[in-house]
């Protein structure tokens, strides 16, 4: 199959790079460096999908009708991306791989002649050099639209199923925002430039961590919001989760970190940061952080904007204490066993 990837980076350079290995025909767009990088050297795939070098065509804008289009840009980017390429995609099938609630909706505003699938990748990727993309912690891809897209996502699904496994998800809404929940634990990484696994083992920043995803969640259920399960978190773990006192909740970053593995995750804010790339933003219910780079005496400095005191005090902990202090008390059997089924006798009607 002819296959367009708007975005190389750590997730698509990744699909890309698996898409190729299994014969498709795969375009992608990059710029900079790691445009230049990938079309003198293709694409440098490492890690838990095993090592691969994907030889693909690359260039600043698509050039070539493509059978299905993968958009895998920041939210942020996505609409002028597609619209950039609107002339080649034409009425070809899009699937927004992308973080965010806006998948589905900034892929039909852009594209409105195309069927719009979302994508939400829950493996971890990491981009190491122009050029170089290394999966940290391997994983699948959730796939899903609307009643007028089941057929195409089906028929996406069983395209990508031949490269890493694959889920249909009926509520899709409600997967992005459980997917919404576990990407909360990428703004203390982008705000203190350390891993997310050094993070989770600082008791400090491990609560601050529970309380952002806690938010996140009572947002949710006070808006009505179905979550869906994306691998073991589903509706009646996430509603113990926010009603548990504090120090019981971290037990979900812990287990969160204990599947990460060893390999530091710096989290894709983070990574944007240090390319210099302005990023999509952390949402946390009402609390967001923004980031932007800015040229400061000639050479790149971070400027943050944060609007709420309560990432403030994030900063002022760190800056007494960088280093985590001591391992995480939560171990991943006892978080195992803490959020296991055994407890879903203690939940009320409200989680389901």
């Amino acid at each position: 199959m002819r296959i367009g990837v708007i975005g190389a980076g750590a997730v698509g350079g990744a699909l890309a790079a698996i898409l190729a290995r299994a014969g498709h025909e795969v375009e992608v767009t990059a710029r900079g460096s790691h445009l230049a990088a990938i079309a003198a050297r293709g694409i440098h795939l490492t890690g838990a999908w095993g090592e691969y070098t994907a030889r693909v065509r690359a260039g600043e804008l698509l050039t070539r009708p493509a059978e299905l289009v993968i958009v895998a840009t920041k939210a942020h980017d996505a609409i002028q991306a597609i619209r950039e390429n609107l002339s080649v995609v034409g009425g070809a099938p899009l699937l927004v791989v992308q973080n965010g609630l806006n998948a589905l909706k900034s892929g039909r505003v852009a594209a409105p002649a195309s069927d719009i699938v979302g994508g939400l990748a829950i493996f971890a990727s990491s981009y190491l050099a122009p050029g170089q993309i290394t999966i940290t912690t391997a994983g699948l891809i959730y796939l899903g639209g609307d009643e007028h897209t089941d057929t195409r996502v089906r028929a996406v699904s069983h395209v990508l199923a031949d490269v890493l496994p694959c889920i249909v998800a009926a509520n899709f809404v409600g997967a992005q925002w459980t997917k919404l929940v576990i990407n909360q634990v990428n703004a203390l990484p982008a705000i203190t430039g350390l891993s997310v696994q050094s993070v989770v083992a600082n008791a400090r920043l491990r609560r601050i961590m529970t309380a952002s995803m806690r938010e996140t969640v009572r947002v949710g259920l006070a808006t009505g919001i179905r979550f869906e399960t994306l691998q073991s978190l589903g509706p009646r773990m996430l509603w113990l989760f926010s009603t548990l006192p504090l120090i019981l909740g971290q037990a979900l970053p812990a287990l969160m970190s204990a599947r990460i593995g060893a390999t530091p995750n710096p989290g894709s804010t983070l990574q944007s940061i240090r390319r210099g790339q302005a990023t999509a933003g952390v949402s946390a219910g009402s609390s967001s952080t923004h980031f932007r780079m800015c040229p400061s005496s000639g050479s790149k400095s971070r400027r943050r904007k944060i609007s709420n005191s309560w990432w403030r005090a994030s900063i002022r902990i760190t800056s007494h204490n960088t280093r985590p202090k001591s391992g995480c008390a939560f171990s991943h059997s006892s978080c195992s066993r803490f959020f296991s089924g055994s407890h879903s006798s203690s939940l009320s009607s409200k989680a389901r």
